[in-house]
């Protein structure tokens, strides 16, 4: 075949081409970089001379069948160099590393003496030689170590260093070296590891590498010369900042190493920069960043060469970015009309937003990792360490911030929680008590730390590696990637900015489902309201019950022998709760607010300890002997299962008739100075159609009562909490007596699959490494088996009264896959932290813009 027939053979062959604005290259065939610089090629921009190779020409080259080398070659001067680059579907998932001045050899290395110099030239092939050795041959690179010196003799050093290794000379033609380079790259794509890495990465098993064969540019030469990168937004923020640097007499990448001499790329105070010292190639590179930008429809990294002046576009690239900044480079590009909102919106992953919420370490900081558990609560906190709760409080008292160190936590931690900067538990799952707390209050929290000791009597943590930590030791806890580091690494602080407000607005345009918020307290509320939740979906009143004026109040109740002495200890509450209640009326602003009655077991609230049980002997003027005997007396072996939720509230009557005219109270208070309050009642714990009847019939006679007393009239809802697994299947029945159906995914995940969420934390991950389970069912909503249960209770609680309201509140509210699920299902609104509102927000406005493309 003559040359000029293999030519017209790569211009037409869909698997070996020449790139040229209209060649056969895809994304999907050849890879991201073939088709950025077909697009570059299209935009005319100075692009070298580039041959793609496709996926399945790739996976030949794998098996052992080359392509054309001579075509390949044809399409080039016969005396240029080239470099080889990988070209995958996605970059995030890598490749082997580029060689460049394929080519090279003695007879080229004479040439080029006379043109660049031999000390530049010994270079390039030296480097040539080492990288061909390591990355083709495999060879290792201490055989090296013995090279001194630069120039001739360096070069001299390193081809007979190949010689002996190899006991063959260093191949000398353009064509021996390119198939040898072609094979290499192919086989190291194939191979187990890199197929693994970037499985990790995301990459499906069969993903294709493509690779591009372009035309060495040189940035050595006697006139200006040099290589470097620009882009024309920050990385770190997204904000518009030309940045990037630039090296003379270097090729590649090399701008970009520490060690590197590198011109800035703008004006700076600091040193000599590209745009003072070639204006004019400044000026071009400028212009072509932002045609790309415009064109290619993305912020991307020029990767550019000047040789002799001239300038040379080698490859675009997406800009990398940290979460804060990917937002402002989404908006912004709608902003300025180059994408739609739409796009926008599909360009940012929902979860990344936790780093825009909280304070995050910074991801170029280093790292003394101590020990790793579940990341539990995104966000990031410095503070000393502290073994009590008491302790946190202290510490608060003095402004120093804090480490809660539990084995796990309780009701009794909560104040040491919000005193605390972050929380460590040894103990725990993603829906454990201190894991639910600290999302509900945007705490960081690591729980299940299982390659730590806890020594929380002596105020000590052991790390694996023999460390001993104390109490008023510094360390940061990473809720977002689940470790405890040593020391105060850099922090970047949480960016709530216009580009968020403005893509968050997008978000609510698009979405077709509710996203309400789960907020016990004000404080939640408040938190909730900042994020527009669209009102609260769970407030657990029991935490209500928890501050310390308070606490000795329920206790006093929970020891009152007769119906009337415990209605009396709890009129003294009813003015505590009604405040709270107002509260979080007015912080809603009209708004729908969803009070689940009185839940945990009454044992809870009572000390444990022999000190804790003195006191409260103390407080009650009882003797202690009555207090101890009364508390083992309360004692359940399986509380979760015992008399908590719903069964309190038909054995003991009194505290939800408390809980309804505090709830009813506070509704007139709150309407008569804003918007009217609707309250909605929620009853957990339910499985039983009667145990509704029961309820309501009482929360009923308090509502006539209080609108009677205040000559008010209001109205209100009352619902279930469907959490157990017959509330779920006898849903029909029970929405008979309901205005909505809460499903309470935690419970009911916990009573499904039979695991305890406060302590499968400690078998979850060998759970999940074998194929077990795909994934924990606490963490992300299992939707062949407690999705099916969601499933069956949804359609027979509509079957029953078409009008019910059906929500999800469990901790899963927050995941893209749930709300997907309970979309599809037909549910009115989902609830979740108030950290996790924006999260939900922008994941259910991407199913629904992903439903309206379909």
């Amino acid at each position: 075949m003559v040359r000029g027939e293999r030519i017209a053979a790569v211009q037409n062959n869909p698997n070996t081409t020449l790139v040229t604005p209209d060649a056969p290259i895809a994304n999907d065939t050849h890879g991201g970089r073939a088709k950025c610089l077909q697009r570059l090629k299209r935009l005319d921009l100075p692009v070298p001379t580039t041959v793609a190779l496709s996926f399945s020409a790739v996976h030949d080259i794998a098996n052992g069948h080359l392509p054309d080398i001579r075509a390949i070659l044809d399409q080039f001067p016969d005396d240029a160099l080239l470099c080889v680059r990988p070209s995958s579907e996605d970059p995030d998932w890598g490749g082997p590393s580029a060689i460049l001045n394929i080519g090279m050899n003695d007879t080229r290395f004479e040439t080029l003496c006379g043109t660049l110099g031999v000390d530049a030239v010994s270079a390039l092939y030296n480097r040539f030689v080492q990288s061909y050795a390591i990355h083709v041959d495999r060879l290792d690179p201490d055989m090296f170590d013995d090279v001194t010196g630069e120039g001739p003799q360096a070069l001299l050093q390193t081809l007979e260093a190949y010689e002996r290794e190899t006991e063959t000379p260093f191949p000398a033609t353009r064509a021996e070296q390119l198939a040898g380079v072609l094979k290499s790259m192919a086989r190291a794509w194939e191979g187990t590891s890199a197929r693994l890495l970037r499985q990790a990465k995301g990459a499906p098993a069969d993903a294709g590498l493509g690779l591009v064969v372009q035309q060495m540019a040189f940035g050595v030469g006697q006139g200006e010369s040099g290589s470097g990168v620009l882009q024309l937004v920050s990385s770190k923020t997204g904000m518009p900042q030309i940045t990037g640097r630039y090296l003379r007499q270097s090729q590649g990448r090399d701008a970009l190493r520490r060690d590197a001499n590198s011109l800035f790329i703008t004006r700076d105070p600091r040193g000599p920069s590209l745009e003072d010292q070639v204006p004019g190639a400044f000026a071009q590179l400028v212009d072509h960043a932002r045609l790309m930008r415009v064109k290619l429809r993305e912020e991307m990294q020029v990767e550019f060469t000047i040789e002799n002046g001239y300038l040379h576009i080698l490859d675009g690239v997406r800009v990398s970015r940290s979460s804060r900044a990917a937002v402002r480079i989404a908006v912004q590009l709608a902003r300025d009309g180059v994408i739609p909102r739409q796009e926008a919106l599909m360009r940012i992953e929902p979860r990344t937003l936790n780093e825009l919420l909280h304070r995050q370490v910074d991801r170029h900081a280093k790292r003394d990792i101590l020990g790793s558990g579940i990341a539990a609560s995104p966000g990031a906190a410095t503070g000393r360490l502290v073994f009590s709760s008491n302790e946190a409080q202290a510490s608060a008292a003095r402004r120093e911030d804090c480490i809660l160190v539990r084995r796990e936590t309780s009701p009794e931690d909560i104040r040491g929680m919000h005193a605390a900067s972050a929380v460590i538990t040894e103990r725990g799952g993603i829906t454990s008590h201190a894991a639910v707390i600290g999302r509900g209050i945007g705490l960081p929290c690591v729980v299940g730390v299982s390659d730590m000791r806890f020594q929380t009597r002596k105020g000590q943590l052991m790390t694996q590696d023999g460390r001993v930590l104390n109490a008023g030791d510094i360390v940061t806890v990473d809720g977002t990637n689940g470790t405890i580091l040593l020391g105060a690494p850099e922090m970047q602080e949480a960016a709530l900015d216009d580009a968020f407000t403005d893509l968050m607005d997008w978000a609510d345009a698009e979405r077709d489902i509710g996203i309400r918020a789960n907020a016990d307290t004000p404080a939640d509320a408040q938190t909730a309201r900042n994020f527009n939740a669209q009102g609260i979906g769970l407030c657990r009143t029991e935490h209500m019950f928890f501050e310390p004026g308070r606490l000795t109040v329920m206790r006093e109740m929970i020891f009152a022998s007769t119906s009337d002495d415990r209605r009396a200890v709890l009129a003294r509450l009813l003015p505590m709760q009604r405040a709270d209640f107002i509260q979080l009326f007015k912080i809603m602003q009209g708004k729908p607010v969803c009070i689940r009655l009185f839940d945990p077991p009454l044992h809870e609230f009572l000390p444990t300890d022999r000190n804790g049980q003195r006191e409260l002997a103390d407080a009650l003027n009882l003797p202690l002997s009555d207090v101890t005997r009364r508390i083992e007396a309360m004692m359940e072996y399986n509380p979760m299962l015992g008399l908590r939720g719903v069964r309190l509230g038909v054995t003991v009557p009194e505290i939800y008739e408390m809980q309804a005219r505090a709830i009813f109270e506070a509704t007139i208070e709150a309407s008569s100075e804003g918007d009217p309050v609707v309250p909605e009642i929620m009853i957990p714990l339910v499985s039983a159609k009667r145990e509704v009847e029961l309820v309501r019939a009482r929360v009923d006679a308090v509502a006539t009562t209080v609108a009677m007393t205040a000559g008010a009239a209001f109205d209100y809802k009352l619902g279930v909490m469907v959490e157990t697994p017959r509330a779920a299947l006898r849903a029909g029945d029970i929405a008979q007596h309901c205005s909505f159906l809460s499903f309470g995914t935690n419970d009911l995940t916990q009573m499904t699959y039979g695991l305890s969420r406060d302590d499968a934390g400690r078998f979850m991950s060998d759970y999940v490494r074998q194929e077990v389970f795909v994934e924990d069912p606490f963490h992300s909503l299992d939707i062949d088996g407690v999705g099916e249960l969601l499933q069956l209770g949804s359609e027979r609680g509509r079957a029953a009264r078409p009008d019910v309201t059906l929500s999800l509140c469990g901790e899963h509210g927050g995941n893209p896959e749930s709300i997907a699920f309970c979309r599809n299902a037909g549910f009115d609104y989902v609830s979740c932290s108030p950290f996790r509102v924006p999260v939900a927000r922008l994941a259910s406005a991407q199913l629904a813009i992903s439903h309206k493309i379909k």
